[in-house]
């Protein structure tokens, strides 16, 4: 889906292909055809905008395989999908019981990270439509926070520099412009938003809205962490760093820990295979809400879960939608927009779809809601 700012420019909304990940291409194509596809008919759109999720070996096979990669092209077209983003947070399809952190692995002081980001920088350079103004690819913020230190983050860096490297250099053999989006999330190196915007003060470019590294700013995550959007945007403007692209989703908040009721609720609510780390207002946090009696219980807590913006959580439970709202307006409500691409990430549903069809009508739900937000104010929906 594609929107007109009121300044010209192209503000691209899309839908994030983690919620329903494929191992392998044929996997994948069926996913296109059978989910987003479907959902793109009953959006009735010109184009549907689609963030894929690539695990390593399929990244691997359609950066190495023109004859793959063209494979994934025609199925893009036939279903009138485009894809402008990329998630490269997650690197493996994982089939242990309990992932925990090891989501985050390998993370950015493993060489195998660079490979694989390099791997969807080549892929997202050939998939982009030839009028974007840029790709994005979502990648983890640094790494889980344990363990740390001055020696690991300086790997850090150096992995960095040379994918700064490669951006310059795919831009000067394609034309293509790849710009990397490092997300903040709660547990990790980089959780906040002053921590990401020191980091990535190193990577600012003098040309507003052009550097390569920028921040992926999560609403969800945002909220998780009690940030204001206010003072967060203000740090990032004081940091000069660029907001690449923005996901956006709700938390499930629970006003009042004491209520038994509501605690049983929100450990219901997501997958236990993920970490579904708890934040308390003013207070300190866990990694699972299974660990949340270590809280006070005093504050109201938020969990990560990516829950949707249209339908509202099981009660006693609330969502942090008046953090997406503000958030939106941020982005996209001002003279100019913060980013141009939008993608909702909600994966984390109250009752579960059982087919594509069904996660189809969600997708669909959730993208309207989502539509009626940016016409609220003030762009103008592209159906040419």
């Amino acid at each position: 889906m594609r929107f007109r700012h009121r300044d010209g420019s192209v503000v691209h909304l899309g839908y994030s292909a983690t919620v329903l990940p494929a191992t392998d291409l044929d996997e994948l194509i069926k996913w296109l055809e059978g989910c987003a596809g479907v959902a793109r008919a009953e959006l009735g759109v010109p184009k549907l905008g689609i963030g894929l999720w690539l695990v390593s070996p399929l990244a691997d096979r359609l950066a190495n395989s023109p004859v793959a990669l063209r494979r994934l092209q025609r199925a893009l077209t036939r279903h009138k999908l485009e894809v402008v983003s990329l998630n490269g947070v997650a690197h493996s399809a994982f089939v242990d019981k309990i992932v925990g952190s090891k989501v985050y692995c390998p993370d950015w002081t493993d060489t195998e990270r660079l490979r694989y980001t390099v791997d969807l920088v080549d892929i997202l350079a050939e998939l982009l439509p030839p009028d974007a103004e840029y790709g994005s690819i979502s990648t983890l913020p640094l790494a889980w926070r344990e363990p740390w230190s001055k020696q690991r983050d300086a790997a850090t860096r150096v992995a960095f520099d040379r994918l700064e490297f490669h951006l310059d250099r795919t831009e000067r053999r394609t034309g293509r412009r790849i710009r990397i989006a490092v997300e903040p999330e709660p547990g990790c190196v980089l959780e906040m938003v002053g921590q990401a915007a020191g980091w990535l003060s190193t990577y600012v470019s003098p040309d507003a809205g052009r550097s390569r590294i920028g921040l992926g700013l999560d609403t969800c995550h945002l909220a998780v962490q009690f940030e204001e959007p206010g003072p967060a945007f203000e740090t990032l403007w004081r940091a000069g760093v660029d907001v690449v692209k923005a996901q956006l989703s709700v938390a499930p908040q629970l006003v009042d820990p004491s209520d038994g009721l509501g605690r049983q609720v929100l450990a219901e609510l997501s997958d236990p295979k993920y970490l579904r780390q708890v934040r308390e207002w003013c207070g300190p946090g866990v990694d699972d809400v299974d660990l949340a009696y270590q809280l006070s219980g005093h504050a109201c807590w938020r969990m990560h879960a990516h829950i949707a913006a249209h339908e509202p959580p099981p009660a006693p439970l609330t969502a942090t939608t008046a953090v997406l709202d503000e958030c939106l307006n941020r982005l996209v409500g001002g003279g100019h927009p913060l980013t141009h691409h939008l993608e909702s990430e909600t994966y984390t549903w109250t009752r579960q779809p059982r087919t594509r069809a069904q996660l189809a009508k969600r997708i669909v739900g959730e993208l309207e809601w989502i539509r009626d937000r940016l016409t609220g104010l003030g762009l103008q929906e592209i159906l040419d």
